[in-house]
Order: structure tokens, then C-alpha cells, then sequence
């Protein structure tokens, strides 16, 4: 009876060396199973866009992923958030999925918040209003809210602004903003680009609550945007801003066409003219510098880099008017005296005559 017994054990050996070989071939199974579900699909959706809804679950989002063909495995994404403590961790917005991510890619940046950005231009010259209704057809920010980020007292007085709206203060540029941006956030934006431009043109220069003058910088502010609506040649701006400055200190009016301009479009919220008539130049408003002396209680657009910069170092003439001396490339005569304009005015309308849609000038 002892004979088979000792067959037994002498067999025993080998049996727990195979017991140990299917362990570790089902352990590497296992590995090579979890390394292809993290392996991003054969075939990556495009444009590679996905959007996290606010309040939504983790389950909810690796199931939609799934779906979109962006992973292979919602169980895996789950187990992955869950090992790393970061079931609550992802963030809410729309990201930009690189092609052939994998899973564990995809959760580090839901969990980093590393949303997806559009690039939205603000051209030189536009209003606040122009820019909310620009912001909302991309998707950004609604207009309503933008218009009331730009009016706050509280944003105003964080940068020691000394005006009721932040209009002027909106730098013209291209930004970077991901989609239901706050209003805040992209208000606070431009006008930080503003005041790092402003820098660049005068070092000395910065936010009126950390430097003197507060009151000079927005009359330069204003006057700036008033040469961004009238220049067209870089060169001339320069130029037309010192026809300004000869206006203001001989307290002669500005009788800038832009000024009418606004009241039309932004005050009565008419359409933009495509020609100025004289009974417009007659409209009551403190920003029609036809009939008003001085500045206007506030800028009427937001001035790009050469504007400023005109309106910091303007050129040094004797010049007290402009007109449109060639239509099609938006050069102007400058005149010193009123004989002198008047004649280059002349010479102007009957050029608009011919061509009924010029704008005065």
C-alpha cells in the first residue's frame, strides 16, 4: 500500500508547477486584455471633439465615450478613475481628444481640465456690444452676460478704471477661449491684453489704480478711439490725431464723422449708415462732437495698438482739419486753414456724387 502513495507525492511537484504556469498565463491574459482595452479603436472618431456636461457622471461620460468610439471599455475607464481616487475628478467643458489616445490618456485630461480652445479674432474698432453678439455666435459666452461683465462697477474698480463700462478697454486681438467661457473671465482678458499693450508703448504706463492720472490715461483712451474709427493708412494716423489735439486746445470742436456714427448705431441702435447727412450732424447727444466741444464722456470703440499710439504721440502739425481725399484707399487731405479744407472738401462730394454710396467725410 505504500507503493502508490509515494507515486503520489513524487508527482506532486509537477503538478504545482503547471498549477503555477496556467496562474501566470491567465495573469499575462488578464494584462494583455487590459493593455488592448486601453489601446485607443481602431478607428478614432473625427474632429476628435467631446463635451463634459455639468453634473454629469463618470459612468454617464466613459459610456458616451464608448459609444463615440473613443474607447474600448467603459468598465475600464471606471476602474481606472476609481484606482487613481478620481471618480469626481473629471471636469466639466469640451476637449480636443488627441487621435489614437488611449483610455488612461483620455481620463488624465478630463482630469486635468484641459479643455478644448477656439480662436476668436476681435478686429480693431468694434464696440463692447459688437463683441458680446461675436462671442455669443461662437459659442463663448451669451451676449447678455458679456454686456454685463463689461458694465460692472466691481470689474471697473478692480483696475481703478475711472468710467462706468469697460468700452475702450477691450484689446483687439486673437484669443483663445474655450466654449461657455464666463463672461468675466473673457471681459478680464482683453483688458489685461489692453494694459500689457499699453506697456509696450509706454513702459511707465499700467492699471490707473497702480499709477497717477487715471483721469489723462481715459481721455487717451477715448480720443484713441475715436482716431481707430476715422484712420484707415496706418502713416496718417499719427497725423489725424494731431488735428484733434490742435482742435481741443484751441476749443474748437472735433466734428468727427465716427462720433455721429456711434450715435446712430450704438445710442440709437440704428443700422450702420452708408452715408452721413447733414441733419444727422444735428442729433442730440453729448457724443456728437458736431455740436459738442471737447471729448465725449466716453470712448466709442475699442482702439487697436496704432490708435493708442497715436493718441500717445501724436504727430507734431500745425493741421486743424481732414477729409477723404481718395476713396478707395482712405487717404486724407490735411488742411491748416478752412479755405483750404473747404476746397479739398469740395473736391470730395463731387467724387461722392459720382459714386452716391460714399460715406461723409
Amino acid at each position: 500500500m505504500e507503493e502508490p502513495t509515494r507515486r503520489i507525492h513524487s508527482y506532486r511537484p509537477w503538478l504545482l508547477a503547471a498549477a503555477a504556469l496556467l496562474a501566470l498565463a491567465a495573469a499575462g491574459a488578464a494584462a494583455a486584455s487590459a493593455w488592448r482595452l486601453n489601446q485607443a479603436p481602431a478607428a478614432a472618431p473625427g474632429p476628435h471633439s467631446f463635451t463634459v456636461r455639468p453634473g454629469e457622471s463618470l459612468t454617464g461620460v466613459a459610456h458616451r465615450l464608448h459609444r463615440a468610439g473613443f474607447i474600448r471599455s467603459p468598465l475600464l475607464l471606471r476602474a481606472l478613475a476609481k484606482a487613481r481616487g478620481a471618480e469626481t475628478a473629471v471636469k466639466a467643458g469640451s476637449f480636443r481628444l488627441p487621435a489614437g489616445a488611449t483610455t488612461a490618456a483620455i481620463l488624465d485630461l478630463l482630469v486635468a481640465g484641459v479643455h478644448e480652445t477656439h480662436r476668436i479674432t476681435i478686429p480693431e474698432g468694434w464696440t463692447s456690444s459688437r463683441i458680446a453678439a461675436h462671442l455669443e455666435e461662437h459659442g463663448i459666452t451669451g451676449a447678455a452676460e458679456f454686456r454685463a461683465a463689461v458694465n460692472d462697477p466691481e470689474l471697473m474698480r478692480s483696475y481703478g478704471i475711472e468710467a462706468a463700462t469697460a468700452e475702450g478697454y477691450l484689446f483687439p486681438d486673437t484669443y483663445h477661449f474655450p466654449r461657455r467661457y464666463p463672461a468675466e473671465a473673457a471681459a478680464r482678458s482683453m483688458i489685461d491684453t489692453f494694459f500689457e499693450r499699453l506697456a509696450e508703448i509706454d513702459p511707465e504706463a499700467g492699471p490707473p489704480a497702480a499709477a497717477p492720472g487715471a483721469g489723462a490715461l481715459h481721455d487717451t483712451v477715448i480720443l484713441a478711439s475715436i482716431i481707430e474709427r476715422e484712420y484707415r493708412v496706418a502713416s496718417e494716423a499719427p497725423i489725424i490725431a494731431s488735428v484733434f489735439v490742435n482742435r481741443l486746445r484751441n476749443n474748437v470742436r472735433l466734428e468727427s464723422c465716427a462720433t455721429v456714427v456711434y450715435v446712430i448705431t450704438e445710442i440709437r441702435g440704428d443700422e450702420h449708415p452708408e452715408r452721413i447727412w447733414e441733419a444727422d450732424l444735428e442729433l442730440e447727444s453729448p457724443f456728437n462732437t458736431y455740436r459738442n466741444r471737447g471729448l465725449p464722456p466716453g470712448p466709442i470703440a475699442n482702439p487697436g495698438l496704432v490708435a493708442l499710439q497715436a493718441a500717445l504721440q501724436p504727430a507734431d502739425t500745425d493741421f486743424r482739419y481732414f477729409v477723404v481725399k481718395d476713396p478707395a484707399t482712405g487717404t486724407h487731405h490735411f488742411s491748416r486753414f478752412l479755405s483750404e479744407h473747404s476746397e479739398a472738401r469740395f473736391v470730395y462730394l463731387k467724387q461722392v456724387a459720382r459714386s452716391p454710396g460714399r460715406a461723409h467725410s
